[in-house]
């Protein structure tokens, strides 16, 4: 694999239990937050704020540019030092500048890279870590549609 195969996101990523989490927002609406809650509940930083993501044998892999590895930005506070989890099979997305509509919405996707990763419209969401870090352990559990 070479760097021509991998593109550079405007996002930060964190590993849950083997299952990496990818979120992608612009400046400002809080994706290194959601990151340092997931973290607080046991989840380790992969990237904060530009990741790295390339195919490997059909998977979508999460991984850290060099120059920023083991740092996430806290606001108003500085950069603080993080554990680095490696590079992470990505299992799930979310999109902190999208609102979700429904109470229970469909089933949503993103692709990357050819590859659809379920998504979540994160927007406005105060309780969204423990939804997400639920979701990576747990999968989602919606009844067959007839």
């Amino acid at each position: 694999m070479t760097d021509s195969d991998a593109v550079i996101l405007h996002a930060s990523s964190v590993e849950v239990s083997g299952r990496g989490l990818l979120i992608l927002g612009a400046s400002g609406s809080g994706k290194s937050s959601l990151a340092l809650s997931l973290m607080a509940m046991g989840g380790v930083l992969v990237a904060d704020d530009r990741t790295r993501v390339y195919l490997q044998q059909g998977r979508l892999i999460a991984d850290c540019p060099e120059a920023i590895r083991g740092r996430i930005e806290a606001r108003g506070v500085g950069i603080l030092a993080a554990d680095y989890a490696g590079a992470v099979e990505l299992t799930l997305a979310v999109d902190m500048d999208r609102a979700e509509p429904e109470r229970l919405p469909p089933r949503r996707h993103l692709a990357v890279l050819g590859v659809d990763l379920p998504l979540v419209l994160g927007q406005g969401r105060g309780h969204l870590a423990s939804v997400l870090r639920q979701y990576l352990l747990a999968g989602r559990a919606d009844r067959d549609e007839a």
